[in-house]
């Protein structure tokens, strides 16, 4: 084909296009789904806007880490109470079924069980039943099968037929034995009664070091994946851990796993868990939405230092709690918050441990327990001059190689230095104390901010 005959056809083909485009030509954008914020279950939207970040009055403790800056944020959803154990029991018993499934699955496809067996075969591979497979599935059996560590990486669980954890029920040996593998071994039963082994609850995920990424721009994206696994049980051997000399075995026993806690703030949990739970919220919130057609949400995440003091603020400028202050009981004469008081009188705030964790008033923005109940971990890490170098909007200062992350609020164990919004303290990244929980936030779509900041 000349060249004349080939710019003639181009004209002709860009002229059908135009034609059966309906854009008559003009430049006006792909046409996408319309989008409507929803607010997450539970969340309460923070409007952006800047404030007075730091320390605004004087710094009696002399740590002098949080001097005064001006410091402007975007706009966000946040959890209006701590996570609760019965949320994170949630995020827990997916994990344990998850696995369990996994087992049962791996199992029923050695030895070429099928659903419709009535056994193990009922919770074999979705992808198992051929016969009615997509011809996308199809291709991905054919092709990628066998790949990952166990070589199962990719094969859809049956999650539509529920476990059976009744051992009186159980449909064949088969289950017997996978579930056998779950629990601590007979000789290790406490009580007479044999107890899930949590050691194998473990919650693997993968995310991108932005970070890395930024700093050279030839890296691939394998490079800046990092693939962590986390076992996420909470260590409830801190409520004794933590307090030598004191019986709070009740509350290592107790805490985390029954209902008159459910409602209580969960502790036990790392730097490390609270952002897999935040892997796993967003997972879990995105594949409903994929179910049902929708576009994927935002990451579930930890608050940055400056976002978690922002909020709990509450939009008053310069005050030292969350309520403002200066003082920490109201006109009333009662407690504002759950720490510890009047020199150690634990009980004189109406509680000795953690309360439920939408105890107390709110703040201007519907946020519960900002100050005490249980210190709150943070995405930063903590850097006694952090204030001096970060950027003034958005900061945040996050070294994966400083493992002191940053804790806020103060805790039912705390002075009440500690619950001013702008004091500071930190632990270690793979440490869990009986004090310490947390809570989650998600990145608002859109240009909310508060009254003050807007344009006339």
């Amino acid at each position: 084909m000349n060249m004349k005959k080939f710019a003639l056809l181009t004209a002709v083909l860009a002229l059908l296009v135009s034609c059966g485009s309906g854009d008559r030509g003009e430049l006006v954008g792909v046409k996408g789904k319309k989008w409507h914020p929803e607010k997450p279950y539970g969340m309460t939207l923070v409007p952006g806007g800047a404030f007075i970040m730091g320390k605004s009055d004087d710094d009696l403790a002399g740590v002098n880490d949080a001097p005064t800056r001006t410091a402007t944020v975007r706009a966000f959803y946040m959890d209006e109470t701590e996570i609760t154990n019965s949320e994170y029991r949630q995020f827990v018993y997916w994990v344990r079924d998850s696995i369990i499934r996994t087992k049962l699955a791996i199992l029923a496809d050695e030895i070429g069980k099928t659903p419709d067996d009535g056994g193990i075969g009922e919770f074999a591979f979705k992808d198992a039943d051929t016969a009615n497979m997509s011809v996308y599935e199809k291709y991905m059996m054919d092709n990628y099968s066998g790949l990952g560590p166990t070589g199962y990486e990719g094969r859809k669980l049956n999650r539509d037929i529920d476990l059976i954890f009744d051992i009186n029920e159980y449909p064949d040996e088969y289950y017997v034995e996978v579930m056998d593998t779950m629990y601590l071994p007979i000789e290790e039963s406490y009580n007479g009664m044999r107890t899930w082994d949590v050691d194998k609850f473990k919650f693997q995920y993968t995310f991108m070091d932005f970070q890395k990424a930024a700093k050279n721009k030839n890296l691939r994206r394998k490079d800046v994946l990092i693939t962590e696994e986390v076992k996420v049980y909470p260590d409830t051997t801190a409520w004794i851990r933590d307090f030598s000399y004191s019986y709070n075995e009740p509350m290592h026993n107790d805490y985390f796993w029954h209902d008159a806690y459910g409602d209580y703030p969960v502790v036990g949990v790392s730097w490390k868990q609270a952002n897999a739970f935040c892997q796993w919220r967003t997972m879990y919130k995105n594949g409903d939405q994929k179910q049902r057609g929708k576009q994927f949400v935002n990451s579930f995440r930890l608050p940055s230092e400056a976002e978690w003091e922002y909020a709990a603020r509450g939009g008053l400028q310069g005050a030292t709690y969350p309520w403002g202050g200066p003082y920490i009981k109201n006109d009333r004469g009662c407690f504002m918050a759950n720490f510890k008081p009047l020199r150690g009188d634990y009980a004189a705030d109406q509680a000795l441990y953690t309360v439920e964790a939408d105890a107390y008033e709110p703040n201007d923005f519907n946020l519960y327990n900002m100050a005490g109940n249980v210190s709150e971990w943070v995405q930063g890490s903590y850097d006694p001059g952090s204030y001096e170098y970060a950027a003034t909007f958005n900061p945040s200062v996050n070294d994966i190689r400083n493992q002191r992350k940053v804790v806020r609020g103060g805790s039912w164990k705390d002075v009440a230095y500690y619950l001013q919004v702008s004091s500071r303290d930190y632990e270690y990244q793979d440490s869990a104390r009986s004090y310490i929980g947390f809570r989650t936030v998600q990145d608002y779509m859109g240009t909310e901010v508060t009254a003050n900041a807007r344009t006339k």
